[in-house]
């Protein structure tokens, strides 16, 4: 959120996105959806059929009072309250996110919790912020029992995966992913950048921004769920198509390739629609991506080869002619 009145101005954001295939044969429609994500009694479910159907739970918040990550080892004590909350996008593909904001500095003993609950999202260090060495400690991961919002989106994502209405048969194998965001401020002036976007082998991403000073969280929090949310698609996609014997060049493997290539049809080849729900002062941090290394670039290529299969295979074969026995 924006600085209110009061609020000390933040001068990192950080946050982790938790994304995977909803464990359901069905997709949900916008009506299950909102009772999928139905987390609080006094909000209720953002819901939007526009430009694709998606669902987005109240956002909720959690305590904390705990070391910050340090990549110099430098123990700085924080407390305030991390906000979190889980979307549906299509039905299919649901996203779990926490995030929280940092000022430079906060006062040198704790305040009551009723002075933590009217910031919400705001965490503040007791002293000064080591401000590049905690976003280098956020993305490396930090020890154990510092401050993790990746835990707080676990938490929340698994207590989604227990609702009674998904019946745990997805309709394709995929594998959650986890993209892990730190924000820091441009310089005067500047326009939002994207400084570096990493994949490690253990479906872990790690992205490092420069945005305008008071770039509200929840709008940084749309961003990173969108840029999670293709490259979850496209991870997926790739996988997918991995291994599939194209162009074997038997009437056997026909059959056998159109049924490993439905389900992407069926499920993902509607959902990419990069930047749909980000803010537009936003939208530039998708330029870098889009031409290194190309995200939509691979995901059309992609998608073309799976049409071209369907469509080879849809072509009747011609009868092969069999020499008499002698």
């Amino acid at each position: 959120m924006a600085p209110g009145e009061g609020t000390p101005r933040a001068v990192l954001a950080c946050g982790e996105v938790r994304t995977c295939l909803l464990p359901a044969r069905q997709a949900l429609d916008i009506r299950s959806a909102a009772q999928l994500l139905g987390l609080r009694a006094d909000e209720r479910v953002l819901l939007s059929e526009r430009p694709n159907l998606y669902a987005r739970s109240p956002g909720t918040l959690t305590g904390v009072d705990c070391p910050l990550p340090s990549a110099t080892g430098a123990r700085v004590r924080a407390v305030g309250t991390v906000a979190a909350r889980a979307s549906l996008t299509e039905g299919r593909v649901l996203q779990s996110s926490a995030y929280f904001r940092l000022p430079a500095s906060g006062p040198d003993q704790r305040r009551p919790w009723g002075e933590y609950l009217v910031r919400p999202g705001l965490v503040e260090p007791l002293g000064r912020l080591p401000r590049d060495a905690v976003a280098a400690g956020v993305l490396g991961g930090g020890r154990r029992g510092d401050l993790d919002a990746g835990l707080i989106a676990d938490g929340l994502l698994t207590r989604l995966l227990r609702h009674p209405l998904l019946d745990h048969r997805p309709p394709l194998k995929s594998r959650p992913t986890r993209l892990r965001w730190v924000a820091l401020p441009t310089a005067p002036g500047e326009g939002p950048s994207l400084e570096r976007l990493t994949l490690a082998e253990d479906e872990l991403r790690t992205l490092r921004l420069r945005v305008p000073e008071g770039t509200p969280g929840a709008d940084l929090a749309d961003l990173c769920d969108d840029l999670a949310l293709h490259d979850w698609l496209l991870t997926t996609l790739v996988r997918m198509l991995d291994g599939i014997r194209f162009g074997a060049g038997t009437a056997q493997d026909g059959p056998a390739v159109v049924r490993a290539v439905r389900p992407a049809v069926d499920h993902l080849l509607h959902l990419w629609m990069p930047g749909a729900r980000v803010p537009a002062y936003l939208t530039p941090l998708w330029e870098p991506l889009e031409t290194r290394p190309g995200f939509t670039r691979q995901w059309r290529t992609l998608v073309q080869r799976i049409r071209d299969q369907l469509a080879l295979y849809a072509v009747p074969q011609p009868a092969r002619e069999v020499e008499p026995a002698p």
